[in-house]
């Protein structure tokens, strides 16, 4: 599995983003992908996440209402709507797949990694 992620870039505190990550190489819808950031001299952690066949979402509490995660099944393609975007908010966003539909925030969980994307937010 192949996952290629873009769209980052700089942005002013209270603007907007959107991520874009490419899947390539599944043979099964059966699976979730999810959206993860390393901040600088930070550990990475999770964003967002989505299981592919169903659309169920989970977010973590710092992004909830403000980041929205989605998935184009036609194009095999995974979203991160980034709103009302902060400083702490910047970081560089790698997309990741699991190998169940379940939902999850934990990072070992996830078997595939595409680069990362860096966001910055300018205060």
């Amino acid at each position: 599995v192949q996952l290629q992620a873009s769209g980052g870039g700089l942005v002013q505190a209270g603007g907007s983003l959107t991520l874009s990550c490419a899947v390539a190489g599944r043979t099964s819808s059966a699976y979730a992908v999810g959206w993860f950031r390393r901040a600088p001299g930070k550990d990475r952690e999770f964003v967002a996440a989505i299981n592919w066949p169903y659309g169920n979402t989970l977010y973590a509490d710092s992004v909830k209402g403000r980041f929205l995660i989605s998935r184009d099944n036609a194009k095999n393609t995974l979203y991160l709507r980034m709103n009302s975007l902060k400083s702490e908010d910047t970081a560089v966003y790698s997309c990741a797949a699991s190998l169940t539909v379940t939902l999850t925030s934990l990072i070992e969980r996830y078997r595939y990694w595409g680069q990362g994307t860096q966001v910055t937010v300018s205060s």
